[in-house]
This record gives C-alpha cells, structure tokens and sequence, in this order.
C-alpha cells in the first residue's frame, strides 16, 4: 500500500491508537494509510466513524440494495477507496459478490433486477450537482422500498457521497482490500467514468 495521500500519514499511536487500529484490523485485515491522514484530527475521524457505525445498523433498506446503492456513489464520484472497501464488506457480509463486482458498471451488466438498477440510478442522481433524483424514480421506489427504506437510502448515499467526496480531495486511494482476501477484479471508477 503506497501512501499517494495529500496529507502524509501521522503514527497512528498511544492507547486510542491501539484500539483503533485494533477495530480497523478486526474490520478488515490490515491498518490502512488513511487511518493516519485522518489521525491528524482524532475528533473529526471519530466523529465520522461513529456515523458510518450507526448508518451500519440502519435496517429499513435491503442490505444488498445499501450495498449497491453505496457502491455506485462510490463509482460515479471516483473513490476507489470506498469502492474497494464496500466490495469487500459485501464480501465479508455473504452479498452476491458476482453483482458486487458489476456495480461499477451496472448500466452495462445484465445481472441486476430491475429494482437494484431503480436504487443504482437513484445514488447517481442524487450525487449530481445539482441533484437530478425526477418525481417519476422517487414515486417508483417509494412504491417498492416504503417511505423508510427511501429515507435509508437518500442518507446513505448522501453519507457516502460526502464521504467519498472528502477521501477524494485527500487523496485516499484503494487500500486493496479485495485484493487482500482475494476477490475477483472490479472495474475502477476511472473505467467507469467514461461510461458514465
């Protein structure tokens, strides 16, 4: 893992250190560089921790359905950080890894369900700027999610959006977690990006 980050990695130390970098081992098998570049300001790091901890436990959306929706704000933003790391949490949480690998270009692949192709649709509109989610696409998913799920999915592609938007301007790149527990290759988001 090369460091290609605007902010050089601080040593990720002291007691807070050790658990952290215990939970991020525990979470995905290795202490990834952007730990560091966020270590520079603990605060905000754990702040944004703990809303990514709580969105986890939201469950009014279907967990493969989060999932896609998280991927494909990662794909059309550009993270190849959150695109990799969400690739291997649908690895490590039993999701259809074989639709997980196609997100990147899912409009593209015919191995989603017209619903996951509605909810991938939607975490592109909403990334845009200004968002483009039409009347038509939100009545749709309403009728299929319920007004919960909805909710569920516009913050967590929302949350993801700010996320991957923030890893960008950092200079966070792939940690190569897929690659690291051996997952079949997915397109990158500067595949995607001409497709797009």
């Amino acid at each position: 893992m090369s460091n290609t980050a605007r902010i050089p990695a601080a040593d990720v130390d002291g007691i807070m250190g050790a658990v952290v970098k215990a939970a991020s081992r525990r979470m995905t098998g290795q202490v990834p560089d952007s730990l560091g570049v966020l270590w520079h300001n603990r605060r905000v790091m754990m702040d944004l921790m703990g809303v990514g901890r709580k969105s986890e436990k939201w469950d009014a959306l279907d967990p493969q359905l989060s999932t896609f929706a998280r991927m494909a704000t990662a794909a059309y933003v550009g993270c190849s950080f959150c695109l990799d790391l969400h690739y291997f949490m649908a690895h490590t949480h039993g999701l259809d890894e074989a639709k997980a690998r196609e997100v990147p270009r899912w409009r593209q692949s015919s191995v989603f369900s017209p619903l996951e192709r509605r909810v991938m649709e939607y975490a592109e509109a909403v990334c845009q700027d200004p968002p483009t989610v039409t009347d038509e696409l939100s009545d749709a998913l309403l009728a299929e999610l319920g007004p919960a799920a909805l909710l569920e999915l516009a913050a967590k592609v929302a949350l993801m959006d700010a996320t991957a938007r923030m890893n960008l301007a950092l200079g966070i790149r792939s940690a190569e977690f897929a690659d690291a527990c051996g997952l079949p290759p997915f397109a990158t988001p500067s595949a995607v990006a001409g497709a797009a």
